[in-house]
């Protein structure tokens, strides 16, 4: 049950974006365990994020995620690496200012996997359009520890992307229960959460707490 892009599927599936990271596991657990989880409880979308590991690491964790990813129909990308993408068949790849262009991420991907692309200016949402983007995540909204060197995104810009913006926008960054209803009114597909659902006790019933909030930031 491999996820198919569609315009309407994307923008559907933006709205609670999981990211993982392996600091979070429990004793006996795999990451595929975890993914599980959160989709179980909401999540819509799966980006595995690793650094600082082998290809062939990479690889193999991403095709076991992609194994649990296919089997809810849920859309899973690779977050930086487009080779690995390719190589464990994701549905595409997220790449940052800084990581590999997004034309070129792009044109090795080809035209029917999702490509994502981080920004934080209407001027980075313009260019990653340009380029080929399906999907913007925007941030650091809040202070997070996941990612200490991302700029932070005020809610006026915030607006301002998606008031500009084409395509689904995903707000990522230090995201939690205690502040996202701070996003209502913002223009946001969703959202998109490391630590509050793979850092929790309870991965699926945070993640289902999530996406009942997300909803409230939509106004549903």
């Amino acid at each position: 049950m491999k996820f198919t892009k569609t315009p309407d599927a994307l923008r559907k599936s933006m709205h609670l974006y999981a990211i993982t990271d392996r600091k979070f596991l429990k004793d006996g657990q795999t990451l595929a365990d975890q993914v599980r989880e959160a989709i179980e409880g909401g999540a819509t979308f799966i980006q595995i994020r690793e650094k600082n590991i082998s290809f062939d690491e990479y690889v193999r964790l991403s095709k076991e995620v992609k194994a649990v990813t296919d089997e809810y129909g849920v859309p899973f990308v690779v977050n930086d690496d487009v080779d690995v993408a390719l190589a464990c068949g994701a549905d595409g790849a997220h790449v940052g200012q800084e990581d590999l262009d997004s034309g070129e991420a792009r044109r090795k991907l080809g035209p029917n996997a999702i490509l994502g692309v981080s920004a934080s200016s209407v001027e980075e949402l313009l260019a990653a359009v340009e380029s080929g983007a399906d999907y913007l995540g925007v941030g650091a909204i809040f202070p997070t520890g996941t990612k200490l060197d991302a700029d932070p995104v005020t809610y006026d810009m915030l607006k301002k992307i998606c008031d500009a913006s084409t395509v689904p926008i995903v707000a990522i960054g230090g995201i939690s229960k205690d502040n996202i209803l701070k996003l209502k009114g913002s223009g946001i597909d969703g959202v998109a959460i490391v630590s509050a659902i793979f850092g929790a006790d309870d991965i699926k019933a945070s993640a289902a707490e999530l996406s009942r909030l997300a909803d409230e930031v939509k106004g549903k």
